[in-house]
C-alpha cells in the first residue's frame, strides 16, 4: 500500500466488476471523433441500472460520430445538491486493437498501442459507483454524468457542451495520474498557428531568386524560448508542415505551437515572444528580382485555448474530496498540474470542478499502464463523496 494509506472497511463496491468493466471497454476502439461504438455500449449499461442517457449536438458541430453523453441518476434524497462526475470517452493514437495485459496490480498495453486508461479508468470508476448506489439503495442527490468526446482533440467536446443542460454547480473530473493527488490548479493555454510564405525557385538553377519558408521558420524557432520557461510556464512547437520537393526552394511552411502558464501575465509575454520571433525572422530574408525587393511574410492565428483552474482548498467540493479520502484512510493532497483537461472548461463555464487521479501512468505512450489499487482507491473516495455530498 502507498504511504499514508490504511485498510478500509468493505464499502460495498464490487472492485472485481470494476476491473472487468475496464478491461472490456478499453478493447472498444474510440479514437477522437470515433466514440460511437463505446458510447452505445456505455449507454446500454447505464440504462440497465435506471440512468437516463441523452446526447448533445457536439459531435455534429465538430464532425464526430456522436455527441457528449449526458446521463442522470435521479436523487433519492432531493434535499441534496446535484453533483457532476465526468470523464472522456476518446483515446489518442495508436489506440485501435488494444489488448490489455494483467500483471498483478498492473494493467498495461501489449506495447503496440496505448492502453486507454486515459480516460476509461475514470469511466469504469464512475460506473461502479453508480451501480453500487443503485444496488445498495444508498441515499444521494442527483448524479449527473458527462462523458465527453474529443477531449484529446483540444477539449472540444467540453467546449461544445451546452452547460444549461446541467443542474450541478460542483463536480469532479476523473482524468489524471496519481490517485493521491487532487488537481486544483492548472495553467491557461494559448494556441498559435503560423503560415510562413517565402518565394519558390529552382534550388539548383536559381536559388538566389527564392526565399525559403523553412529557413525563415528555422530562424524563428532557433530564437524562441521553448520547453520549461520557468516553474509556471512552458512552450512548444509541435507541428511543422511544408515544402514540396528537395529541388524547390520551399514556398510555404505551416506550424502549430502552444504556450502555457499558471500566470496570465507570463502567458501573454511568452505568446508575444513566440509571435515576435516569426515577425523578426521574416524581416531578415528578402530577395531582389528585376529591380524589385521582395520579402517573405507570415500569417498568424492566435487564440486562448483554455483558461486556468485556481480552486482554493476550502472550496466545498475540494473539502468533500479531502474529507472523504481521510475517512477512507487515504492520503490525498491538492496539487498543481501542467496539463489541461475538461475541468478547465467546466470551471470556465461556472461549475467548480477539480481533477482527481485514477492511477493511469505513462499516458499517450505504448508503455501506458494503470494501477488497479489506485483505481480502487479513487473509487472508494468518489463513492464516499457521493454518499456524503450535501448531506
Amino acid at each position: 500500500m502507498k504511504e499514508g494509506q490504511t485498510h478500509i472497511k468493505n464499502t460495498g463496491l464490487n472492485l472485481e466488476r470494476m476491473k472487468a468493466h475496464f478491461l472490456e471497454i478499453v478493447q472498444i476502439d474510440s479514437l477522437s471523433k470515433k466514440e460511437k461504438a463505446v458510447a452505445l455500449v456505455l449507454q446500454k449499461q447505464l440504462e440497465a441500472i435506471g440512468v437516463s442517457v441523452s446526447y448533445d449536438d457536439a459531435g455534429e458541430a465538430i464532425g464526430g460520430e456522436i455527441g457528449n453523453m449526458i446521463a442522470r441518476l435521479p436523487a433519492t434524497d432531493p434535499g441534496r445538491p446535484p453533483l457532476l462526475l465526468s470523464a472522456h470517452m476518446d483515446t489518442v493514437v495508436p489506440g485501435e486493437g488494444i489488448k490489455p495485459i494483467c500483471e498483478g496490480d498492473v494493467i498495461r498495453s501489449d506495447g503496440t498501442t496505448i492502453l486507454g486508461g486515459d480516460d476509461k479508468s475514470g469511466i469504469s470508476i464512475i460506473f461502479e459507483v453508480l451501480r453500487t448506489l443503485t444496488e445498495k439503495k444508498i441515499p444521494h442527490g442527483e448524479i449527473e454524468v458527462v462523458l465527453t468526446i474529443c477531449e484529446e482533440y483540444g477539449l472540444v467536446g467540453a467546449k461544445h457542451l451546452d452547460i444549461s443542460k446541467l443542474h450541478s454547480k460542483s463536480g469532479i473530473v476523473l482524468d489524471c495520474d496519481h490517485a493521491n493527488f487532487l488537481f486544483t490548479r492548472s495553467p491557461a493555454s494559448d494556441r498559435l498557428e503560423f503560415t510562413i510564405h517565402g518565394i519558390a525557385a529552382h534550388a539548383g538553377v536559381c536559388p538566389e531568386e527564392g526565399i525559403s519558408a523553412i529557413q525563415i521558420a528555422a530562424e524563428a524557432i532557433s530564437r524562441m524560448p521553448l520547453g520549461r520557461i520557468d516553474s509556471e510556464t512552458t512552450a512548444n512547437v509541435g507541428v511543422i508542415e511544408g515544402g514540396a520537393a528537395v529541388n524547390i526552394v520551399p514556398k510555404t511552411v505551416f506550424l502549430r505551437a502552444e504556450s502555457r502558464s499558471h500566470n496570465k501575465e507570463k502567458l501573454a509575454a511568452q505568446t508575444e515572444r513566440m509571435r515576435a520571433c516569426f515577425q523578426e525572422a521574416v524581416e531578415k530574408f528578402s530577395v531582389e528580382i528585376k529591380g524589385k525587393r521582395l520579402q517573405g511574410r507570415v500569417e498568424e492565428n492566435i487564440w486562448r485555448d483554455y483558461n486556468p483552474i485556481k480552486l482554493p482548498d476550502n472550496a466545498p467540493i475540494v473539502r468533500a474530496v479531502l474529507q472523504a479520502a481521510q475517512k477512507c484512510g487515504y492520503s490525498v493532497k491538492t496539487n498543481a498540474t501542467g496539463g489541461g483537461c475538461d475541468a478547465n472548461i467546466f470551471n470556465e463555464k461556472g461549475i467548480t470542478v477539480p481533477n482527481l487521479g485514477t492511477g493511469m501512468h505513462q499516458i499517450h505512450t505504448v508503455h501506458e499502464w494503470v494501477s488497479v489499487s489506485e483505481m480502487n482507491q479513487t473509487a472508494h473516495v468518489i463513492f464516499e463523496v457521493v454518499k456524503t455530498f450535501g448531506k
